[in-house]
């Protein structure tokens, strides 16, 4: 069973039903399986080979849809990566994945030429949107064609038996900040996904009726299994660019007759102040999940009020296993703080420091068990060793999570906070070195400290303590700008505090215990919100 073996089922049983409905289109079971294997034979057709990596670098689409399963089928490991990137990042990740394709779009013509001088493996890259056909091809080796210029070609049907992969082979990278400031990709053989899609269909009772609509960005795990999930149930996909325009989201959930509403708590929070709300009619609306940030409490109990008819899921997950937990909706009275119990066909544990399994009420590390732990992470052996520790059989990996638990007596799970400095905001891990290193280019920064401070609706929000050169009068509204021009939007600061000083440790490192923990500010302090 293979990712892509959902939708070739599901168009074989169901071919002329909606699968996807985006951009203003509906595309059946049976066109986005034919899409999909005609750009994968011309992927083949252009020297993609078994396992190569490819990037697609689109916002939520349907080229990008047709995209991953496209790679896949050509028996390639497809890297999505969020279209906000900015071209550092993105030549990082082009050289570092060893990327032989690049699918995106002409409106980032400028940041993929710059990305490119430091990716000499790309030696193809597909253009999307109107004007494509006049990208001019790359200066140096490689050739640059149109989206369209693929679908006005015939090529040769696409055969599994000729591309020969198997359940254990690499699917995607999904890449996520690193603890050194880099990027690091958390891989995922077919068999992984598979696993967790099921998983999760199967926790949510999914069924063929059901019609979900996501605003999430395919290049985050919880909305990339969105798309991964819907086949399994031979179900439909409302997919949206984002929850920019809130009023037009929930507009479409009533037209559709949306079943299910994957959330994160900020769209929760926007969907709080939506006074009208009351006047739409959300029958067919089933159930509501959240994961990326735990909802808090006042957030379940007001989402319970305004949809009393919804199973509400809480859930957490991370990149390394995309889901590992979830409350059953008829136990969030009850327990309304937990995350809850172990997804189907897994095993967690607690454990402290040494290892040893921890009783109830103590707290530890979340261990995770079971086909949902993924590979590792792309070219970090050192890394891939601390965090996927051997398992009690032989090719089996534990997943030590980094994220500090605690269960009550009867084995519900509760959220207690991150073992190092990395950041989870916005359903994203952040590394704060890697917004530290890019202040510290700024005109006039010195020093720079970046922090995650508890936030009701992010879980965590990015804070940064910055010392400026003497005579240099920076201001929040700069801070902010530089950090929107060379960093990803949700790696952009919701407070900024100006500094005479950090404080230091002995060794001479800045202190940021003490820095969180300070109570007396020297110089000047300015916050911001976002």
């Amino acid at each position: 069973m293979l990712v892509h073996s959902f939708l070739e089922a599901a168009a074989a049983r169901f071919p002329d039903k909606t699968v996807l409905i985006c951009d203003g289109r509906r595309l059946t079971y049976g066109e986005l399986n034919a899409l999909a294997d005609h750009l994968g034979a011309a992927l083949v057709e252009r020297g993609i080979q078994r396992q190569d990596r490819v990037v697609i670098f689109l916002d939520n689409s349907v080229e990008s849809v047709i995209s991953i399963y496209a790679v896949l089928k050509a028996g390639g490991v497809m890297v999505m990566l969020n279209a906000g990137m900015k071209a550092e990042k993105l030549g990082f990740i082009l050289k570092d994945s060893g990327a032989r394709a690049v699918i995106t779009h002409v409106a980032k013509a400028s940041i993929v030429k710059d990305a490119l001088t430091h990716a000499p493996d790309v030696k193809h890259i597909l253009w999307c949107g109107k004007g494509a056909s006049t990208v001019p091809p790359r200066m140096d080796a490689g050739h640059s064609e149109s989206w369209d210029s693929i679908f006005s070609g015939k090529y040769p049907l696409l055969r599994r038996s000729d591309i020969g992969i198997i359940d254990l082979d690499l699917a995607a990278i999904i890449f996520t900040s690193g603890s050194t400031g880099e990027p690091k990709g958390v891989v995922s053989a077919h068999y992984n996904i598979v696993a967790v899609a099921t998983s999760i269909a199967t926790y949510l009772k999914n069924r063929q009726d059901d019609i979900i609509l996501s605003t999430l960005p395919l290049s985050f795990g919880y909305g990339l299994y969105q798309l991964f999930v819907t086949p399994v149930f031979c179900g439909t996909l409302v997919l949206e660019k984002s929850f920019v325009f809130p009023m037009k989201i929930v507009e479409r959930l009533v037209q559709e007759k949306v079943t299910g509403f994957p959330l994160v708590p900020t769209m929760a929070a926007i969907l709080f102040q939506m006074e009208s709300l009351s006047k739409y009619n959300f029958s067919a609306l089933r159930y509501i999940t959240n994961a990326a940030a735990a909802l808090p409490v006042s957030y379940i109990r007001k989402l319970q009020s305004l949809f009393p008819d919804v199973a509400i899921f809480s859930m957490y997950g991370m990149a390394e296993c995309i889901r590992a937990l979830y409350l059953p909706p008829e136990e969030l009275d009850l327990r309304p703080a937990s995350v809850g119990i172990p997804i189907p066909n897994e095993e967690v544990f607690i454990v402290d420091k040494n290892g040893k399994k921890v009783g109830p009420g103590e707290t530890g590390e979340l261990v995770v068990r079971g086909l949902n732990v993924m590979q590792g992470y792309w070219n970090r052996p050192e890394e891939t060793a601390r965090t996927f520790r051997p398992g009690r059989y032989r090719g089996e990996a534990f997943l030590y999570t980094g994220d500090l638990f605690k269960k009550d007596d009867e084995g519900f799970l509760y959220f207690v906070g991150r073992k190092d400095d990395m950041i989870k905001t916005r359903g994203e891990r952040v590394s704060p070195k890697e917004i530290e290193n890019a202040l510290c280019f700024m005109p006039g920064v010195v020093e720079v400290a970046v922090l995650g401070v508890t936030d009701d609706i992010l879980g965590q929000a990015i804070k940064a303590y910055i010392v400026s050169e003497k005579g240099v009068s920076l201001t929040s509204d700069e801070i902010m700008k530089y950090c929107s021009k060379n960093l990803e939007s949700f790696m952009v600061p919701k407070y900024v505090e100006f500094r005479q000083s950090l404080p230091k440790s002995l060794n001479g490192k800045i202190d940021k215990k003490l820095l969180s923990g300070a109570v007396e500010d020297k110089g000047k302090i300015e916050q911001v919100r976002n």
